[in-house]
This record gives structure tokens, C-alpha cells and sequence, in this order.
């Protein structure tokens, strides 16, 4: 297969780094209980995390193609790879702060310019959308895998165990894995730099594209997903040990069901986008994800522990609350593709940085809106929010398939 090695790098990159992040929602639960931290301070490590990615894309995401897409990959995985081994030895909660900030600033290089490569290794539209949505379900992989990696170090009896730390030396080594699968692959870059442009036009190229009136929209649409998004994959953990009573260990096994989901519905929308035309099933699966809080939530309240819960005993909404993330997965690989895809290669590593500028955004702004309405009122009164952001999506992506298609007849003519 053509570009195979590459290919592969790019899903273990993706692997890593969905375990890092994501892992997020895990560290925030461990912190309250290990260093007595409360829900809206714990909040603070989405922005630790999503703030540094959202600065780095935006400065860097016009430099890459002239640094080199595997030079900055290479990096970004060299710096959380050392991060990772030094976290077994945390004491204290800034420890975590700088860990995400690291993680903020790495992904922004590699997921800018995976983005940007994904132009470069496949042939044309529909490769792209469905290599976009592969790689982007074999994310949310790493994100089930990931959650049951950590609830696998966690003592439940003992709620001030460290021994979770420990989860840091297998992390350390799969990035070092990673590092050095990259660094043997072999990706050719021509493609990605546009002749004749300086710097500085590149960067005041991007920074055009931010008033067109199809990436204004386009860049709604993502900040409000990722928003949504968020909101769920941070404080679903929170939400079981809180609301639902269960276990912390099980709580975080509860963010491996719910990427899982999420996973099923990516690789299932690689499929559907074959034959279904994107706006119908993003439309469609925004609507389900909205139909999935109002018949889950109500379930959640007044529930009683009146012994153990695990798995086989649990009440009916433990298992019905992550579905949700079928219905939410397809959204967002579906409408980075059709935007990507309508743009010249070289203009590829540019658009993924606006996209990673506002998804990050969004996601600190969820986490951020969800831990203080989660402490100040409850997790039920949370996620109901959630239907605000879906219903002004709804409007957003009806505006964008407009221009969209506008914008495909005027090339065609």
C-alpha cells in the first residue's frame, strides 16, 4: 500500500496523543481525590491543556510546512515523552498543569500536521474523508484504551493512593515507540510548501482566511462540537462517581465505554459517507446525541446504592448515557474533510491550524461551563446545557452547507 509507513505513524501519533488528552477527565477525578483540589479549580487543567494548543496552532501552523511536518511531529512526541517518565515522581497539583501544558503544545504540532499530511498521502475527496474518519475513530480507541488503562492503577479503597502515577512509565513508552516510528517513516513534503511565499505571507494568508464568510462559519461549527464534545469526555468520569454512585475505578471505565462509542460511530461514518451526503448525517446524528440527553438524564435521577455496583448490576442509564457518543463521533472528522478538502495542499497545514485553534477553545470553554454548573448546581442541570450549544450547531451547519455548496458552484463554473 502506497504511504503504508506514514499511515501507520499517523495512527499511532493519534494513539499516544488520545490517551494524553483525554486522560484529562481521569486526572481531574485523581486530583480531587488525592491533592483535595475542588471541581471548578480541577476544571482549570482543560485550559492548561486546550490553551497551549490553541496559541502554538495559531502561531505555528503557517511555519510547519517550511520547518517540515516530520521534524515537528518528531518533536512534539520527544517532549511528552520526557514529561512522561517525570510524572511518576508528582507531588503536588502543579505537577499536572505543567504535564497538560506540555501536552497542549505538543499535539498542536501533531495535530496540525497530521492534518496537513493526510493531503499529502491520500489521492483524492473521498480518501480523505474516509482516512480522516479511520484515523479520527482510531483516536477515540486510544481514548477507550486509555481509560481502562488508568482505572486499571487506581485503588479504589485507598482514595489518597499515588499508585495511579505509575500509569505515566507505560504512556512514556509508548511515546518513545512512537518517536521512533516516526522517525524511520518516510513522507515526502514538496507538495505542502507554496512557491514564492515568505513567511510572513503565509501567516497573513491565514489570518485572510479567518474572514471569509464559509471558515467563519465553518469555525462556529467546530468551537461549538468540541464544546459539546468536551463537556462529556471531561466530566462523564465526575458525573458517575457523583451522580450515578458508582465507583471511581468503574467512573473512568464509564469514559472508556463512552469513547468506545465514539469510536463505532467514526469507523461506522467512513461507511456512510460513501452513500449519505455529510450535511443529512451530521444533521441526523446531531439530533440523535439531543434525543439521547432527554431520555438519559431523567433516568439519572434519585438513584440509590444499596450495594456494590459493577458492571452487571448497574442501573439502566449507566449504560445508556455513553451511546451518546455514537450519534456525536461523526460530526467532526465529516466537516474537517469537507472544508480541508476544498482547499489547495499547501493552504492544508494553515486551515488545520484555525481548526485546532477553535476546537481547543471550545473544548476549554465546555469543561470550564460544565465543572462550575456541575459544582454550583448539579451534573443532571450540566449536560442538560449541553442542548444549547447542539441547537445553535443545528443553525450553524445549515449556514455552512449553504455556502458550501455555493461555494462548490461557483468552481464548477
Amino acid at each position: 500500500m502506497k504511504n503504508l509507513g506514514i499511515k501507520i505513524s499517523l495512527f499511532l501519533n493519534y494513539f499516544v496523543f488520545a490517551i494524553l488528552l483525554n486522560s484529562v477527565g481521569a486526572v481531574i477525578l485523581q486530583v480531587q481525590r488525592n491533592y483535595e483540589v475542588t471541581k471548578s479549580a480541577a476544571s482549570i487543567l482543560e485550559g492548561f491543556k486546550d490553551l497551549p494548543i490553541a496559541f502554538a496552532s495559531f502561531f505555528l501552523a503557517s511555519f510547519l510546512p517550511k520547518f517540515g511536518y516530520k521534524k515537528s511531529m518528531l518533536t512534539g512526541l520527544l517532549l511528552v515523552s520526557v514529561f512522561c517518565f517525570l510524572m511518576p515522581f508528582a507531588d503536588d497539583f502543579w505537577y499536572f498543569k505543567m504535564l497538560f501544558f506540555v501536552i497542549g503544545v505538543s499535539f498542536a504540532l501533531i495535530k496540525v500536521t497530521t492534518y496537513a499530511t493526510i493531503g499529502l498521502v491520500t489521492e483524492n475527496e473521498k480518501e480523505h474523508s474516509s482516512f480522516m474518519s479511520s484515523l479520527e475513530g482510531f483516536f477515540m480507541v486510544g481514548v477507550l484504551l486509555g481509560n481502562v488503562l488508568f482505572s486499571l492503577f487506581i485503588d479504589d479503597l485507598n482514595p489518597k493512593s499515588t499508585m495511579w502515577l505509575n500509569v505515566y512509565w507505560v504512556l512514556g513508552g509508548l511515546s518513545v515507540l512512537a518517536f521512533l516510528l516516526m522517525l524511520t517513516a518516510k513522507l515526502d513534503e514538496r507538495k505542502a510548501v507554496a512557491e514564492n511565499r515568505s513567511l510572513k505571507e503565509d501567516f497573513s494568508g491565514m489570518l485572510k482566511m479567518i474572514v471569509l464568510p464559509l471558515v467563519l462559519v465553518f469555525i462556529a461549527s467546530v468551537f461549538l462540537f468540541v464544546l459539546i464534545e468536551q463537556s462529556f469526555q471531561t466530566w462523564t468520569p465526575t458525573f458517575y462517581e457523583d451522580i450515578l454512585k458508582v465507583p471511581a475505578s468503574m467512573s473512568i471505565q464509564a469514559g472508556a465505554v463512552l469513547a468506545g462509542a465514539f469510536a463505532i460511530g467514526r469507523f461506522a461514518a467512513g461507511f456512510l459517507l460513501k452513500k449519505i451526503y455529510w450535511f443529512y448525517l451530521v444533521v441526523g446524528c446531531l439530533i440523535g446525541c439531543a434525543l439521547m440527553v432527554l431520555l438519559s438524564l431523567p433516568l439519572s435521577k434519585g438513584i440509590e446504592v444499596t450495594e456494590t455496583v459493577t458492571w452487571l448490576n448497574a442501573p439502566l442509564v449507566v449504560y445508556l448515557f455513553p451511546l451518546m457518543g455514537i450519534f456525536l463521533a461523526p460530526i467532526y472528522p465529516t466537516i474537517n474533510s469537507v472544508v480541508l478538502s476544498a482547499l489547495p495542499k499547501h493552504m492544508h497545514s494553515s486551515m488545520s491550524g484555525l481548526i485546532v485553534v477553535f476546537s481547543a477553545l471550545g473544548g476549554t470553554t465546555g469543561s470550564i461551563i460544565t465543572g462550575n454548573v456541575f459544582e454550583h448546581f448539579d451534573g443532571q442541570t450540566a449536560f442538560y446545557m449541553s442542548l444549547i450549544p447542539m441547537g445553535l450547531m443545528l443553525v450553524a451547519l445549515w449556514y455552512f452547507n449553504r455556502l458550501q455548496s455555493s461555494n462548490d458552484t461557483q468552481t464548477t463554473h
